[in-house]
């Protein structure tokens, strides 16, 4: 897409325009989803994850500085759009503390071990706690200090969480692929 028509849809967006509105929602809609989908539970969560997100982008537009990429601002606010989620479903769900004793055991990697596709979808099988700080962990990049000041939770928590989420997506990789099925 033309950078230059970006920018006029971004202009217009400032001016309230819904027009401009709806075709940078349009152009960027894929590139959301693909975000807030690794967040979701299921697809409707990660539409509803998209919809918030972009609300906030036409609300907030005006903070927007030309300098720095779209990209790049438009994905901060919808990580922020799914944490802010994934603390609102804590607050409803009572969860269990967890121990923060856990020590990373396995290093490797199981994002080469399996597709893209067929990982997001294990993935959100995961529980909201488990799947937050994985995706925030080893798909983001954030580091276990900044996941812990991003969701209110103990840096304990945070490696706890990553481990057991770990820890069932191998579970999950080895009961998938011993069956031979698509996930």
């Amino acid at each position: 897409m033309n950078e230059l028509i970006i920018q006029e849809l971004i202009a217009g967006c400032k001016k309230k325009d819904r027009k401009c509105q709806k075709g940078l929602y349009q152009i960027f809609y894929s590139y959301a989803m693909r975000m807030c989908v690794r967040y979701a539970k299921d697809k409707e969560e990660a539409i509803e994850l998209v919809n918030d997100g972009f609300m906030r982008v036409f609300i907030h537009i005006h903070k927007y500085e030309e300098t720095r990429p779209f990209k790049s601002w438009l994905s901060t606010i919808m990580i922020n759009t799914s944490i802010d989620h994934y603390r609102k479903q804590i607050k409803r769900l009572e969860m269990e503390e967890l121990n923060a004793k856990h020590e990373m055991e396995d290093k490797e990697s199981i994002l080469s071990h399996i597709h893209y596709e067929d990982l997001i979808k294990l993935v959100q099988k995961l529980s909201v706690a488990y799947r937050t700080v994985f995706n925030l962990f080893a798909i983001d990049g954030y580091s276990h200090e900044e996941i812990s000041s991003m969701l209110s939770i103990s840096v304990g928590t945070s490696k706890s969480n990553l481990f057991k989420a770990r820890e069932q997506l191998k579970k999950m990789i080895n009961a998938t692929s011993n069956q031979n099925i698509n996930i």
